[in-house]
């Protein structure tokens, strides 16, 4: 069994890569969709964010407004710094969890297992993966996608970027880029030919 870790950037396309590999017959770990998990109503997690934030972040459903909190942490690095210390063993854990339950399914060796984890690196997380894979975009196509995707202005989405570790920087931790410039067809062919390479 190979167990790769996928990173990228906001709106770098990382979903589209993660989706393409569990079409192919990989399994996908998706630690975004770990991170809403963690957090449901009345989790450890849940209790702790509110403890720290305050119940102005709720829901009228006790579902934490991620758009509320997004707000608050987007603007002071100490609360954000404070969230992911929460939030990440959590999903660190759950994350170890699948693994150990594909592992107890599966017996095939070349069997594939592709964790996107979008802090990989800035974690120091990519250590723990046989391989890390980075989706890759230019910072002119971030801006434009994150404009497009949130409704933000220029200014937004460059600061919403430059919270973010530089894609160029990853760049030198990849061990495989797939780029993401072009058509949907031409990044699902790249990682067509990645998840042969891999799971053969």
């Amino acid at each position: 069994m190979r167990i790769v870790s996928l990173t990228g950037g906001v709106a770098s396309g990382k979903s589209l890569v993660l989706r393409t590999f569990a079409n192919l017959g990989a399994y996908a770990i998706d630690c975004d969709a770990l991170s809403r998990e963690v957090v449901i109503p009345c989790s450890k997690a849940w209790w702790e964010i509110v403890r720290l934030f305050g119940k102005g972040i709720l829901k009228r459903d006790l579902e934490i407004d991620r758009k509320k909190l997004r707000e608050i942490v987007f603007s002071d690095l100490k609360k954000r710094k404070a969230l992911e210390k929460i939030i990440h063993p959590e999903v660190k854990r759950k994350c170890a969890e699948r693994i150990e339950a594909i592992k107890k399914i599966e017996s095939e060796p070349q069997t594939l297992v592709v964790v996107d984890v979008p802090l990989l690196i800035e974690t120091g997380m990519h250590a723990e993966f046989d391989m890390v894979i980075v989706v890759y975009v230019s910072e002119e196509t971030q801006i434009r996608r994150v404009m497009e995707r949130d409704g933000l202005t220029k200014t937004k989405a460059r600061k919403m970027i430059a919270l973010q570790m530089p894609l160029k920087a990853k760049l030198k931790f990849a061990d495989i880029v797939i780029t993401n410039e072009g058509t949907r067809e031409a990044t699902e062919k790249q990682v067509r030919r990645v998840f042969a390479a891999l799971s053969s």
